[in-house]
C-alpha cells in the first residue's frame, strides 16, 4: 500500500502544478496514471507470488509490465496531442511527455524506489515550472 500512497502523493504534485497552469490533465488524470502504474506493478508481483507457491516455473517478467504500462499511458498521451495547424505544430506534446513521467514516478513507487520516483519529481517540476518559464523568456527574445 505504501507504493500506491506514494505514487499518489508523488503524481499529484505534478498533477497539481498543471491544475495550478490550467492544462489538459489536471491534478485527477495525473493522479490516476501514477497510482494505475504502480498498481499494475504491484498487482503484477503480488500474482506471481501467489502462482509461485502452485508452480516453481512461473516467472515475474518486469519488462513486459513496464511495456503494457507504457503502451497504454501512451495511447492516453496520443489522444492530448493535437496539430493546431501547418505553421504552429502540435499541440499537447508536454502534456503527454508529463502523463508518460507521471507513470514513470508511479512505476518506481510501485517497486518501492521511493528516493528514485522523488528525484524524478522534483526533476519533473522543475523542468514544467522554472524551466519553462526560462525557456519561454528565451524564446521571446528571438
Amino acid at each position: 500500500m505504501q507504493g500506491l500512497l506514494a505514487a499518489f502523493v508523488l503524481s499529484g504534485l505534478i498533477g497539481w502544478q498543471r491544475e495550478l497552469n490550467n492544462h489538459s490533465a489536471g491534478l485527477r488524470t495525473h493522479i490516476l496514471v501514477g497510482v494505475s502504474a504502480a498498481l499494475f506493478i504491484v498487482l503484477s508481483e503480488t500474482l506471481v507470488a501467489s502462482f509461485a507457491k502452485q508452480d516453481d516455473q512461473v516467472r515475474f517478467d518486469i519488462i513486459g509490465v513496464l511495456g503494457a504500462v507504457v503502451s497504454g499511458v501512451s495511447f492516453l498521451g496520443a489522444g492530448a496531442i493535437f496539430s493546431s495547424g501547418k505553421d504552429q505544430g502540435a499541440k499537447g506534446l508536454t502534456t503527454a511527455a508529463g502523463l508518460l513521467a507521471t507513470a514513470a514516478v508511479g512505476v518506481a513507487s510501485g517497486l518501492h524506489l521511493y528516493v528514485l520516483a522523488s528525484g524524478a519529481t522534483a526533476l519533473f517540476l522543475f523542468t514544467l515550472g522554472p524551466l519553462s518559464t526560462l525557456s519561454e523568456r528565451l524564446s521571446s527574445r528571438r
